[in-house]
């Protein structure tokens, strides 16, 4: 027994696990700390709206990190992980419209059923695509989310039709839970609650063995470990917790329509993730969180923002393939002094920031020049007149509204290759 515990030991080492020196322990917790005290006073200063699309960043934050769980720790591709939460967020409303208002279950505690309904699904669905690995596996869970979102319609009595399932929240413990900061408080608790025990668990044994059937799946199943049912476990636990995360999202919006189930939430939950980087815990809570608020803050101003999202994505994982969580491990074991890191950090910020410019002037040009309006007004006659952006016209038959975008994704060009060529340099020399 003692030398199958070292094997296994050997089969699961990563560097997740890795004990940090104290100094870096300390400063996480003292990070986390800040960062949940920030947490907590954030309604006290934000306006409402503000409010509910930190209800929301909370709410997907928390998505992500019960995908990463299967995706990041496990090695298990999800595509379909929409499912998990709709039937979440299903399972609270029908918990709050058949035991809230009789007081056998306080509001609080309702995403409860939100949990049991992810687990449910997700034990069946777990079962049949953890028999297959790879790609296979994400075909299959990506099938079994489409069928879902297919009879959802039909459902009628379970999932509500076209206008969904409504419900209210109820009074209790003292608060009414009418405005939105008591349901951000409430959303808070639960996801803090949830997203500690999801860290836990990455360092319990089954944490540890879904680390080995992430490196060395082939080696766990030849030291006697049944492989599929630690594959089915660890599906469970994380749809459990995508379904907290629809129950509260159930709770936020007090309905919910099989919308939830469309590959669209998949897609997003996976996105989301690597942006921030599935190889750090906080990652994938960090990028849903930033995405989520991208989409409040730009979808108002630009018809386009979806594009943008699609760019995002593509750059880091182009750039930065560990995501945003990439560049604290980066400067944490880097070797070169704080002062020199940070002014590469600021060339490749300044960089980024100049061919985002351009980007944004390029792709806002062309959607205007193809809008309906515009070619409207070239079928009355009119000789490409000027477009209005940011607050400027601009002739779209002029050299200048050309060449701005182009010099500006020229420049920032130069900058990050020169930047990355000096690194390497750097880097060279101390080899």
């Amino acid at each position: 027994m003692t030398t199958m515990k070292h094997s296994l030991d050997k089969a699961v080492a990563a560097p997740a696990l890795a004990v940090k020196p104290v100094g870096t322990a300390l400063l996480v917790k003292i990070l986390l700390a800040v960062v949940l005290i920030v947490l907590v006073a954030l309604p006290t200063v934000l306006s409402t709206s503000l409010v509910n699309a930190a209800i929301q960043m909370l709410i997907m934050a928390l998505f992500a990190s019960a995908f990463n769980v299967l995706a990041g720790q496990g090695g298990m591709l999800s595509f379909g992980h929409a499912a998990y939460f709709g039937i979440g967020a299903f399972a609270t409303l029908h918990a709050m419209n058949a035991v809230s208002g009789q007081g056998l279950l306080p509001t609080p505690l309702l995403p409860v059923f939100g949990a049991l309904g992810g687990a449910a699904v997700g034990l069946v669905a777990g079962w049949f695509s953890s028999k297959r690995s790879g790609v296979y596996f994400s075909m299959i869970t990506l099938a079994l989310a489409e069928l879902l979102h297919a009879l959802a319609p039909h459902l009628k009595s379970v999932f509500g039709g076209e206008s969904g399932v409504p419900s209210m929240r109820m009074p209790a413990w003292g608060f009414t839970f009418g405005s939105a900061t008591e349901v951000y408080y409430l959303t808070l608790a639960w996801v803090v609650v949830s997203i500690a025990l999801l860290f836990f668990f990455t360092r319990t044994p089954l944490g540890r063995l879904t680390l080995g059937l992430r490196e060395n799946a082939h080696r766990l199943k030849f030291l006697g470990y049944n492989v599929h049912m630690a594959r089915v476990m660890v599906f469970v636990i994380s749809a459990t917790f995508a379904g907290i995360a629809g129950g509260l999202l159930a709770m936020s919006n007090e309905a919910a329509n099989y919308s939830v189930f469309e590959v669209r939430l998949s897609s997003e939950v996976v996105l989301n993730s690597y942006i921030g980087g599935v190889g750090v815990f906080f990652g994938p809570a960090l990028g849903a969180a930033v995405m989520t608020f991208f989409g409040y803050a730009v979808s108002d101003l630009t018809r386009s923002w979806l594009l943008y999202q699609g760019i995002i994505f593509v750059a880091v994982m182009m750039f930065m393939p560990n995501g945003l969580s990439g560049i604290i491990t980066w400067w944490r074991t880097s070797k070169f002094a704080s002062t020199t890191k940070l002014g590469y950090v600021l060339g490749w910020t300044i960089g980024t920031l100049t061919c985002a410019a351009g980007v944004v002037f390029l792709v806002e040009l062309l959607q205007r020049l193809l809008s309906d309006d515009y070619q409207f007004q070239l079928v009355q006659g009119q000789p490409w007149p000027a477009l209005n952006l940011f607050g400027q016209a601009w002739l779209p038959g002029a050299v200048v509204t050309w060449l701005v975008p182009l010099v500006l994704l020229a420049i920032g060009g130069v900058i990050l290759k020169l930047t990355s060529a000096r690194w390497q340099a750097l880097n060279d020399r101390e080899a």
